[in-house]
């Protein structure tokens, strides 16, 4: 089960707010469907090895059953072929916090009119999730807007909206 929440942000998190970055990953990924979710991911840990994973999630908003499959490059080829379309990039950055938990900061589409920022913690449970508080952690003012549980804030709604929708005007031929 993944339990997470989830804020819009600006930017990386500032010195001020002491935390110290763990790793770094550059990441691809693409949707075959996005109710429930069934996503490849291409994630290449700066100074490290890369990972392709197909990942399938059930829906809910905080918490998630969640499905994570290692699968070889070629094969992550071969679904990326099969969806056609520019998949999402993205750089995540994860930082530690003073209470052992991890926040984990996304810079999506960087450079391009899509352009935005989030950042989630994951918790262990729905009580942890419900009841942490970003100032807590020093974070009240980075941590401000919280969607969470609003419509339309999960990449597969971003998938929809940034890469479907702008692919819809290319004609296609039908399956056979």
């Amino acid at each position: 089960m993944e339990i997470e929440r989830k804020w819009n942000v600006e930017g990386w998190p500032v010195l001020r707010y002491g935390l110290k970055m763990i790793e770094e990953h550059k990441m691809r990924q693409g949707y075959l469907n996005v109710r429930p979710t069934v996503r490849i991911r291409e994630e290449a840990r700066t100074g490290g090895d890369t990972e392709w994973i197909l990942c399938l999630k059930s829906q809910g908003t905080i918490a998630r059953q969640e499905i994570e499959i290692r699968i070889t490059q070629e094969t992550f080829a071969e679904i990326e072929e099969m969806i056609g379309i520019p998949l999402i990039e993205k750089t995540r950055r994860t930082y530690q916090l003073p209470d052992g938990l991890k926040l984990e900061v996304n810079h999506v589409d960087a450079g391009l009119p899509t352009e935005f920022w989030y950042a989630e913690v994951e918790y262990e449970s729905m009580e942890q999730a419900r009841s942490w508080d970003p100032a807590a952690a020093g974070l009240s003012s980075y941590l401000q807007d919280d969607v969470s549980e609003e419509p339309g804030q999960s990449m597969g709604a971003f998938w929809e909206v940034t890469r479907l929708r702008e692919s819809s005007s290319v004609q296609t031929e039908p399956d056979r």
